[in-house]
């Protein structure tokens, strides 16, 4: 049954911003709003918790058509490694705009290609880097995924896939499969290990040590119904999943069990790389050196582009095999290519462990002081803070149960104090922050700050809703 969603209403904090409006800017606000909800599918998502429209943006800061200003702690989803429009970035677009040079290409080779290239070879792995292939694919994360799945079927000759519990790989049908929430499953899941809500109830390296053997059995019993595969893919640190990162000896372990079996390891890094946990590819905290890396978000500097990155014998594609209209955005490549020179050359991914340690710290002895937060956890500035109902834990459970509602609450109030943040995890329970890169350590504690404040009055405010 169709439901008639009411028009979005103005954020509550943009009350208390009516004197430093331009006028006419609310209405502007209101319209575009009403207009997105009546027009777009019900399949957006962003727009229904951040009913903001925003018209500047630059670093850390967006300003919105209502005027007011806010932190963004989502940098669309961790595309944004420099924050919004980067110097650099804007300056590598500018000249291939003025240089005349084509914009669509196709997969012809191009200076612009070719320095993009040179540029994420240098990033990568050394012992991949050395004897890599790259196959451009459509703009999207979740087209390298598929490509990758495409690649290791083509190579082994086999059909199987191993993922894991938690998993989100992208929303295309391939990528879905091995996703956590697929519906209608045709890849083998694996326990992800988890310190917090670990599925064995232990936690820890021997909750690490646990999953590890259960797919060891897996792949060695004749009888588990799982045939060997055509390859294993899983993130370094789960995002959607609830910023989980993998322990560096289970992604060892990992790399041990493919390689011995001949079974291609997928490291996702879609959303972990270019800096973002504190290493420029989160593989490299392990040592592990995947067979194939799928790459998006932060490689396009803020513009669409993926990739797939893959050890050399496994190029057994016919050509044409796998093609895509719009694999050659110059645009996004220029500015990538100027995103990944500027993070490897000024320590931001090193910069990004040491403020990310920093703010975890912090986050953590905020957690002492309120017992909902169940969790802290993360790496580099990628961050998780679950949210749980302290006194909603029944006989026997490790953890309280996870609180959606609350966490809500928070983003809203976050919202309301000019905070963007976003939610995730297996109920949409954790608080999830990603700022950008440059952060510096005034606009880090600016974030906390707010996010503390919007913490303590989300609490207040639950502790005094009705009983359900």
């Amino acid at each position: 049954m169709a439901v008639t969603e009411p028009a979005p209403a103005v954020p509550p904090g943009a009350r208390r911003c009516e004197e430093h409006r331009v006028p006419g800017e609310g209405i502007a606000h209101e319209g575009i709003l009403r207009r997105q909800a009546q027009r777009e599918s019900a399949a957006r998502t962003y727009a229904r918790s951040l009913p903001i429209v925003p018209v500047r943006a630059r670093g850390l800061t967006i300003e919105g058509a209502d005027g007011r200003r806010y932190l963004d702690c989502l940098s669309g989803a961790g595309t944004l490694a420099l924050g919004h429009n980067h110097p650099v970035v804007l300056e590598a677009i500018r000249k291939v705009l003025d240089s005349g040079a084509p914009l669509h290409v196709l997969d012809l080779a191009t200076p612009v290609k070719d320095a993009f290239t040179t540029e994420l070879f240098a990033t990568l792995p050394g012992k991949l880097a050395e004897d890599a292939r790259i196959q451009f694919c459509g703009p999207a994360g979740t087209d390298a995924v598929e490509a990758a799945l495409k690649l290791v079927r083509t190579a082994t000759g086999r059909r199987g896939v191993l993922a894991f519990s938690g998993a989100y790989h992208g929303m295309t049908a391939g990528a879905l499969d091995a996703s956590g929430g697929a519906g209608d499953v045709r890849v083998a899941r694996l326990p992800y290990p988890r310190d917090y809500r670990c599925p064995f109830g232990v936690g820890g390296e021997r909750g690490a040590e646990l999953a590890a053997r259960w797919t060891e059995d897996i792949l060695d019993d004749p009888k588990s119904g799982v045939p060997t595969p055509a390859g294993m893919i899983l993130e370094p640190v789960q995002g959607e999943g609830g910023v989980i990162p993998a322990p560096d000896s289970w992604l060892r372990r990992m790399r041990a069990l493919t390689e011995a079996r001949g079974i291609p390891l997928i490291a996702d890094e879609v959303q972990t790389g270019v800096g973002r946990t504190g290493a420029f590819w989160a593989v490299e905290h392990s040592g592990v050196v995947p067979d194939v890396m799928v790459l998006s978000k932060a490689i396009g500097g803020s513009l669409p582009l993926a990739v797939v990155v893959y050890r050399s014998e496994l190029d057994a594609w016919e050509p044409g095999a796998h093609a895509g209209t719009f694999r050659g955005n110059q645009l996004a490549m220029a500015a990538g290519a100027a995103t990944l020179a500027y993070v490897r050359e000024n320590g931001l991914a090193e910069r990004a462990g040491v403020l990310g340690a920093r703010m975890l710290g912090r986050l953590q002895d905020l957690a002492a002081a309120h017992p909902c937060v169940g969790d802290v956890r993360g790496r580099g500035l990628m961050i998780g803070v679950e949210l749980v109902d302290p006194e909603g834990a029944g006989q026997g459970d490790t953890a309280p149960p996870p609180d959606p509602d609350l966490a809500s609450a928070v983003q809203r109030q976050c919202l309301d104090r000019g905070l963007i943040v976003e939610l995730g995890g297996r109920h949409n329970a954790v608080v999830r922050l990603l700022p950008p890169l440059t952060l510096t350590d005034e606009q880090a504690a600016a974030v906390l700050d707010r996010f503390a404040d919007a913490l303590a009055a989300a609490e207040r405010t639950h502790r005094t809703r009705p009983p359900r």
